[in-house]
């Protein structure tokens, strides 16, 4: 297989200079200061994750006071190394208040990349909960009036039982009412002669028919 061409950025190329030669100073500041070891290795890479942080907040558009602030901070401390280291400091004689600054920006690295990290998901979720659509809560009740009233409409109406023999007196009445009036007995009548109410009444005529 041919080989792929290789594309050197030289923009790319002098960033990872820049950032090797900031990285360089900020941990000989840090061993003047009295970080040996580890440590010293360790504040470099605290201050370029909040520079990443605070550029990353930027470009997310979401609280720019915020990333402007902790990149400003990130930002002042990388320069500052880059000059003190520049023969301006001497190295072997830091003063106290350097090494204070030095001593105390764990705790400020730490308070920045939370903030940046943490508030930018706080700002999301109440984006997200603020835009989510409001239940219209009259319009629920009426939809549920409408479906009770549909319902009701078109539930066919209950028909109560007839015992036999009510219908056997009621046909006994009904063929008296005839003949003596030549017309069949009506709804209404036949519920005053029985005495029961008129969806009974109702459901004994059909079982005169």
């Amino acid at each position: 297989m041919p080989a792929l061409p290789v594309r050197i950025d030289a923009v790319l190329v002098q960033a990872l200079i820049a950032a090797a030669l900031s990285f360089a100073h900020l941990h000989d500041l840090a061993l003047a200061a009295g970080q040996d070891g580890w440590k010293a290795w360790a504040y470099p890479v605290s201050v370029d994750l909040l520079l990443v942080a605070a550029w990353r907040r930027l470009r997310s558009g979401e609280a720019k006071a915020a990333g402007w602030c902790w990149f400003l901070v990130a930002l002042t401390a990388s320069l500052g190394a880059n000059v003190a280291t520049a023969g301006l400091l001497d190295l072997g004689d830091v003063p106290d208040w350097l090494r204070i600054l030095v001593a105390g920006w764990p705790a400020v690295a730490f308070l920045g990349g939370t903030l940046l990290a943490h508030g930018a998901t706080t700002n999301a979720r109440t984006e997200e909960h603020e835009s989510a659509p409001v239940p219209d809560v009259a319009e629920e009740p009426i939809q549920v009036a409408e479906l009770t009233a549909a319902q009701s409409t078109s539930a066919p109406p209950s028909t109560p039982p007839v015992p036999p023999a009510l219908v056997s007196l009621a046909r006994k009445i009904a063929d008296e009412h005839r003949a003596r009036t030549g017309t069949s007995i009506d709804t209404s009548t036949l519920r005053a002669r029985l005495g029961v109410p008129l969806p009974l009444a109702e459901a004994i005529a059909t079982h005169l028919t």
